[in-house]
């Protein structure tokens, strides 16, 4: 009698030590996601998918449009920033392989560089800023200031290097006084495709109210 109870109770034992080490272990079900190449390999995979849409989207424009434009003292940058800003667009700056010193700009300087270009309507600048594509966009607002009362020669080089095929493009420029006078039609012969709005000319203080009210109208 007392061996079975003892035999009993040596059991009841073995199942309780039983139980409380498995309590110790994980299920399988709340077991944690490891941690080595393979998760690394599948974040990397997610990461590299993300940055793939940004590059899309950059490269097909925001919105389609986009804001190009030639600034030598930064006014007519300002301009342009401002309405991207409002538009929502891209920005593209056209930079000159050789940059225009003050000398350069000289306008009482005859023998100045602008003023050799200006006084040669077949001078093309050479352009510094890598090519823009404009796949994907519908609109392009094209700005630049007035020198000697027209465009700036580079812009001929940078609208002559440009298929604006089914893109409505308007032009915009930058002076103290002068209006746009031919700007915009010289521009619109050079590049011979796109279709091309009437320009306007806003001094560097313009505001954006203003800037907005003239984007509204051409609508």
């Amino acid at each position: 009698m007392k061996k079975t109870v003892f035999i009993l109770l040596a059991a009841m034992l073995i199942l309780c030590l039983a139980a409380c080490g498995n309590e110790g272990k994980t299920k399988p079900s709340e077991a944690k996601t490891p941690v080595g190449p393979a998760s690394e390999a599948d974040s990397a995979e997610g990461s590299s998918r993300r940055a793939s849409a940004v590059s899309s989207d950059t490269a097909e424009g925001k919105g389609g449009i986009l804001v190009a434009y030639f600034s030598a003292t930064g006014t007519t940058e300002g301009v342009a920033e401002k309405i991207a800003a409002i538009e929502g667009a891209d920005l593209y700056e056209i930079t000159a392989a050789e940059p225009y010193s003050s000398a350069d700009l000289n306008w009482n300087d005859s023998s100045s560089r602008s003023t050799k270009e200006q006084n040669d309507k077949n001078a093309r600048p050479a352009i510094g800023s890598d090519p823009v594509d404009l796949g994907g966009y519908t609109k392009i607002y094209v700005g630049f200031p007035i020198w000697w009362g027209e465009e700036p020669r580079i812009m001929d080089t940078f609208v002559e290097s440009c298929d604006f095929s089914g893109i409505t493009v308007i032009p915009f420029c930058t002076s103290a006084s002068s209006g746009i006078g031919r700007s915009g039609q010289n521009l619109a012969e050079r590049a011979g495709s796109g279709n091309w709005l009437d320009g306007k000319r806003f001094s560097g203080s313009v505001s954006e109210a203003d800037l907005r009210s003239w984007i509204e109208g051409l609508n």
